[in-house]
C-alpha cells in the first residue's frame, strides 16, 4: 500500500526543462503540474473531515436534547438507528478518510513532491549559461534551489490542506450554530472578522520579512561555502579574522529578519490570546442568556461552546500555518529571482546536432562585446575579426592579457552569443547546431582544469562513459599519469581509479590534476582540440614528457592553443597575434620574429619563456 501511494507522483519526469513563469501563482502551478490531482484529492479529503467534524457537534447537541427529553426505556428504540450511522462515520468513514489523506500526504506528496520539483529547476540551472554562474555563489544557487523547492510544496499543500480544512470548518461551525439561533453566529461572525483583520496585518509583512529571510539564509550559506572552498587561500594569507568578519556581516543580516519575524509572531501570538477568549467568553455567555430565556434548547449551547473552545485551540495552528504560508511565498518569491530567469545562450528554434567531419573552423567578422546590453558604446573584445582554420591546422593563439584570447574560446565554444558575424565548423553555423553537439565535437585543456569530486575513473572517462578499461588505461598512459594514480587513495579506504579527488580535484597536485583533465580530453577524442595554457601546471621534466604525448594527441586533429610560455607553441603551424580584439599578424614562428612586430617583441622580452607582464590591455580576454 505504502509502495502504490509513492509510485503516484512520478519524481523524475523526462520532459524537456522549461522556463519557469516569473509570477507567483504560475510559478507553483508550473511545478505543482505533475502533483495536482494528488493535491485536489488531498484538499477534497480535509474538507469532508472537516464537514463531518462538524457534523458530529451538531450530533452531540441533538443527542443531549434527546437524552434530556426520551425516556430511558425507549431510548434505544427510537434512537439506535441514528446512533449506529453516527458510530459508522465515527470508526469506519473518519479513520478510512484520514488514512487516504495521510497517505497521499506522507507517501505521495512529502517527498515526491519537492524531488519533482529538485529535479525540474536542477535540469533547467545545468542548461543555463556560464554567464549565469559567474554572477553568483554556487552556494547561493544551490541553496535557493532547495529551499525553493520546499517552499512550493508548502505553499501548494497549504492551500489545498489547510485551506480547504480551515474554510469549510468555519463555515460550517457559522452554519450550525446559526441553525440553532442566528445570534449565536455573531459572536463567530465577529471574532471571524478580528481574526481575518490580524491576518491581513500580520500575516503580509511575515511574507515580506520572509522573503528578506530567504535572501538572507542564501547568501549566509553562499558565503560559508565559499570560505570552505578557498580554503587554502584563507590559510595561506592568514585571513581567518577577515574571515570571520564577512561572514558575521551575513549572520548578521540573517539574524535581523529573525528579530523582525519574531517581533511579528509576539504581537500575533498577543492579540490572538485576547480574540480567542473573547469568543469564548461570548459565545458561552450568549448561549446561557438564551438558554434562561427559553429561546434555545440545552443541546445549542452544548453545541456553541465547543465550537468556540475548538476554534479558540485551532486558532493559533490555523494563524502558524497562515504565517508560514506566507513566510514560503516570500521564499518562492526569492527563488523565483534566481529560477525563473531565460537562458543567456539558447538552441536556436529546429536546431540540429553539429557534423564535425574535418574540423574546418572560420570566424567571419566576428565582433563581440561583453555586458553588450549596455549599448553600442560598450568597448569591443573581439573586433570585425576574421579568422580560417583549415581542417588538422594546428594555430597558436598569442597576446596580452586582455587581447581577446580567451574570448576567442568561449566564443568558439558558444559560451557566449557574438553581437554580429559568424562562426562556423565544416560550414555549419554554430548559433543553428545544437550546445551539447557542438561542445561534444570539441576537447578542451585549459590552465586550471577541475575535475569532478568523483572517482579517478569517472573523471577520465567523462567524456565517454562507455569507455573500457583499456581505453581509460591507454589514456593515463598517454598523460604521463599512470606512475602516481595506482597510489591515490581517500578517506573512504578507496584507492586508484576508484580513489575519489576532492572538490574540484583539490586532493590532487595541481601537475596531478592537469594530467588527469589531459587523459580525460585524450579519451574524448573530439576532432577539434583546444589547449588553453595545457601545461603551465606542470613543471619542466613532465611537461617536456606531456608535450611528446600532446603532439600524439594533437594528430588529426584542428587545435587551437594559448600559452604564455611561447617556447610551448612556437611549433605550431601557424601563429596568430592578437592585439585589442584584432588580428594584427600571423604566420610562423620564423616569419613573425622576421617582420619584428609584437610578436618578436613578446618573444625578446619573455624571461624564463613567459610573456612580460608590461602594456596590459584592460580588454577582457
Amino acid at each position: 500500500m505504502f509502495a502504490w501511494f509513492e509510485r503516484r507522483i512520478d519524481a523524475y519526469p523526462d520532459t524537456p526543462p522549461a522556463m519557469p513563469p516569473a509570477g507567483l501563482w504560475r510559478f507553483v502551478l508550473h511545478y505543482s503540474r505533475g502533483s495536482l490531482p494528488w493535491l485536489i484529492l488531498l484538499g477534497i479529503g480535509s474538507g469532508l473531515i472537516a464537514v463531518i467534524e462538524v457534523m458530529l457537534f451538531g450530533w452531540l447537541g441533538q443527542l443531549i436534547d434527546q437524552l434530556a427529553s426520551t425516556p430511558r426505556e425507549v431510548f434505544w428504540q427510537e434512537q439506535g438507528g441514528r446512533i449506529t450511522i453516527m458510530a459508522v462515520v465515527l470508526l469506519v468513514v473518519m479513520p478510512l478518510l484520514n488514512l487516504v489523506t495521510s497517505m497521499v500526504l506522507h507517501q505521495s506528496l512529502m517527498g515526491n513532491f519537492p524531488q519533482r520539483i529538485r529535479w525540474q529547476a536542477h535540469r533547467w540551472l545545468l542548461r543555463q549559461s556560464v554567464g549565469y554562474f559567474q554572477d553568483e555563489f554556487a552556494g547561493r544557487i544551490a541553496q535557493r534551489l532547495m529551499q525553493t523547492a520546499l517552499a512550493v510544496r508548502e505553499v501548494a499543500m497549504k492551500i489545498m490542506d489547510v485551506g480547504s480544512y480551515v474554510l469549510i470548518y468555519f463555515l460550517g461551525a457559522m452554519v450550525l450554530a446559526a441553525s440553532q439561533d442566528w445570534r449565536l453566529a455573531l459572536p463567530f461572525l465577529a471574532w471571524a472578522l478580528a481574526y481575518g483583520a490580524l491576518l491581513w496585518h500580520i500575516v503580509p509583512r511575515l511574507g515580506r520579512v520572509a522573503q528578506a529571510q530567504a535572501d538572507a539564509r542564501s547568501d549566509m550559506t553562499g558565503r560559508v561555502v565559499d570560505s570552505y572552498t578557498n580554503i587554502a587561500t584563507v590559510k595561506l594569507f592568514s585571513h581567518s579574522d577577515r574571515e570571520e568578519s564577512w561572514m558575521r556581516q551575513g549572520m548578521d543580516r540573517f539574524l535581523g529578519t529573525v528579530h523582525a519575524q519574531m517581533r511579528l509572531s509576539s504581537i500575533q501570538d498577543i492579540a490572538l490570546n485576547l480574540i480567542n477568549v473573547w469568543l469564548v467568553a461570548s459565545v458561552a455567555g450568549l448561549g446561557l442568556w438564551l438558554w434562561t430565556q427559553g429561546t434555545v434548547a440545552v443541546g445549542a449551547v452544548a453545541i456553541a461552546v465547543p465550537l468556540a473552545l475548538r476554534l479558540n485551540n485551532m486558532a493559533h495552528w490555523i494563524m502558524w500555518e497562515f504565517a508560514a504560508l506566507f513566510e514560503n511565498i516570500g521564499t518562492v518569491r526569492d527563488g523565483i529571482g534566481s529560477l525563473a530567469l531565460p537562458r543567456e545562450v539558447r538552441d536556436a528554434p529546429g536546431a540540429r546536432p553539429l557534423e564535425a567531419r574535418a574540423g574546418e573552423i572560420r570566424f567571419d567578422a566576428v565582433t563581440f562585446r561583453y555586458g553588450a546590453k549596455a549599448g553600442p558604446r560598450q568597448m569591443a573584445v573581439l573586433e570585425d575579426l576574421t579568422l580560417h582554420l583549415r581542417p588538422g591546422e594546428r594555430v597558436g593563439l598569442v597576446g596580452r592579457s586582455g587581447a581577446g584570447k580567451s574570448t576567442l574560446i568561449n566564443l568558439l565554444l558558444r559560451f557566449h552569443d557574438i553581437d554580429s558575424g559568424r562562426i562556423t565548423i565544416d560550414g555549419q553555423d554554430i548559433a543553428q547546431v545544437t550546445q551539447d553537439s557542438l561542445r561534444a565535437a570539441i576537447g578542451v585543456v585549459t590552465q586550471d582544469s577541475s575535475l569532478l569530486h568523483r572517482s579517478v575513473r569517472e573523471n577520465i572517462a567523462y567524456g565517454r562513459p562507455d569507455a573500457s578499461a583499456d581505453q581509460i588505461a591507454d589514456a593515463l598512459r598517454m598523460a604521463e599519469a599512470e606512475g602516481f594514480v595506482p597510489d591515490l587513495s581517500d578517506s573512504a579506504g578507496r584507492r586508484g581509479l576508484d580513489a575519489h579527488v576532492g572538490e574540484r580535484g583539490v586532493k590532487l597536485s595541481g601537475g596531478q590534476r592537469q594530467r588527469i583533465a589531459i587523459a580525460r580530453v585524450a579519451l574524448k577524442d573530439a576532432p577539434i582540440l583546444i589547449l588553453d595554457e595545457a601545461t603551465s601546471a606542470l613543471d619542466s621534466e613532465v611537461e617536456a614528457a606531456i608535450q611528446s604525448r600532446l603532439e600524439v594527441l594533437m594528430q588529426g586533429k584542428t587545435v587551437i592553443a594559448i600559452a604564455h610560455r611561447l617556447s610551448t607553441i612556437a611549433a605550431m603551424d601557424r601563429l596568430i597575434v592578437l592585439d585589442r580584439g584584432r588580428i594584427v599578424e600571423e604566420g610562423s614562428h620564423a616569419q613573425l620574429l622576421a617582420q619584428g612586430g609584437i610578436y618578436a617583441r613578446l618573444w625578446q622580452r619573455q624571461s624564463g619563456g613567459f610573456l612580460a607582464a608590461d602594456d596590459q590591455d584592460p580588454a577582457q580576454g
